[in-house]
């Protein structure tokens, strides 16, 4: 009996050691069913849960240490919690390829049609038809859709408009997935809710439009009632000369239409020493982003109109 007891603990020990050097590879999180492949009792789970060396995850992973959980372990728990099969997908496998600042409720990953899903509060398992083996990212880290297919599944599954434009924007705007490729990804899709949204932010996104959504301001100033602007009224600066997107001038108002490459570090300091430009002559400058008229149209006109009233238009006929 006393021979026995050290080997016993030495097989533990060992055992233990495996679980943590799989798991070294998956950002500390490992998945009971491979717990216990590697020999691990549903016991010796516990116990090294109650003696505080490991920490759950929702019902079927655990992180081998108690410490805080970064993202990384986060989304491999979230992955591993789905089953053999599962991937990440939407906004969670843009995050796994280095999306920032964009939260999600619960990571989504998804499951091919008819495969077993496993429950878990903390993660949103579904199965899809849109399930194809060349979707799967081929590079390291948790199984994951591509970041292009990922993109498009992800605003058409978020909660609003505004969610959905918000994360093609960021994918967009850091990097993480050109505009063309989402494009390209897009076409797969022949019909969903929300589709036509999906389709005129990633027109928006993919540049070469700006005339095209000029139109479309022109287009909503006109059914408001508002006086014809002058577009593209030419200013002199210091630094030569520019264009005003779009100019009343009686009324001493100007909006400036800011597609996605205002948001870039390179255009920041033009836009700004533009805008304070054009505020020193005395005009009244508002932004309107071009997603603002995908989601935020009405929020953005009402603030045009009252600066056209504070400028001195009257209307003389009832608002559209």
């Amino acid at each position: 009996m006393t021979k026995t007891l050290p080997r016993t603990a030495a097989l533990r020990a060992a055992r233990r050691a495996l679980a943590v050097r799989l798991a070294d590879d998956q950002a500390g999180a490992v998945s009971r069913r491979q717990l216990y492949a590697l020999g691990l009792t549903r016991g010796e789970v516990r116990a090294n849960i109650r003696a505080g060396r490991w920490q759950v995850v929702g019902r079927h992973v655990v992180v081998t240490h108690t410490g805080p959980l970064q993202q990384s372990s986060l989304l491999w728990a979230a992955q591993l919690s789905g089953g053999r099969r599962a991937r990440l997908d939407g906004a969670s496998a843009l995050l796994a390829a280095g999306l920032t600042g964009f939260d999600v409720d619960r990571h989504r990953v998804s499951v091919p049609r008819g495969a077993r899903v496993f429950r878990d509060a903390q993660v949103d398992v579904r199965q899809t038809r849109r399930w194809r083996a060349d979707d799967l990212f081929p590079g390291a880290g948790p199984p994951r859709t591509r970041a292009e297919v990922a993109a498009v599944r992800g605003a058409l599954w978020a909660r609003s408009d505004r969610q959905a434009a918000l994360l093609l924007t960021m994918a967009v705007q850091q990097g993480v997935v050109p505009a063309d490729r989402i494009a390209r990804a897009l076409l797969q899709v022949k019909k969903a809710p929300r589709l036509g949204l999906v389709a005129d932010v990633v027109t928006d996104l993919l540049g070469g439009v700006r005339s095209l959504t000029e139109l479309d301001f022109a287009g909503q100033c006109r059914a408001r009632g508002f006086p014809e602007p002058t577009r593209q009224a030419v200013r002199r600066g210091p630094d030569g000369r520019y264009y005003l997107d779009v100019l009343w001038e009686d009324f001493g108002v100007v909006v400036e239409i800011d597609g996605i490459q205002h948001a870039l570090a390179q255009e920041v300091v033009a836009d700004a020493l533009r805008h304070n430009d054009v505020t020193l002559q005395d005009l009244t400058v508002l932004r309107l982003p071009v997603l603002g008229l995908r989601v935020a149209a009405d929020e953005f006109f009402a603030q045009v109109e009252r600066a056209l009233v504070e400028g001195g238009w009257t209307r003389l006929g009832p608002a559209a």
